[in-house]
């Protein structure tokens, strides 16, 4: 792992990714940017649209998996350091921060409405 010299928004530092985990989420990202790459062909050539769209979803679903990494990565390295280091309420307060841009967290992204498109 890399100490990271830049602190966390909470002032909290913490040291980089587990080398499994860094492993882990490469290897996942770049299997989901080959991925994309077909659903763009697939858009490209005109693809039936719920084909595409379970593409979509595949890629959503991958996305969602490299983030688990990121989180269990962060659990076990920089909110454990912190906790250590009594500094918990600044790290929840950040990890709070963080959450609430995951969709696993807030919930389903609120209804289109067509009429408006």
């Amino acid at each position: 792992m890399k100490f990271s010299t830049h602190p966390t928004p909470g002032g909290v530092y913490c040291d980089g990714m587990k080398e499994e985990h860094k492993r882990n989420a490469l290897v996942r990202l770049k299997t989901v940017r080959g991925h994309l790459d077909g659903v763009i062909a697939m858009v490209e050539t005109d693809r039936y649209c719920p084909d595409v769209m379970k593409q979509v979803s595949a890629l959503q679903a991958s996305l969602e998996r490299v983030n688990r990494i990121v989180l269990q990565n962060h659990l076990e390295t920089c909110v454990a350091d912190a906790v250590r280091k009594h500094r918990a309420a600044e790290i929840v307060d950040e990890l709070m921060e963080t959450m609430k841009y995951t969709a696993a967290v807030t919930g389903p992204a609120p209804r289109l409405d067509l009429e408006e498109l």
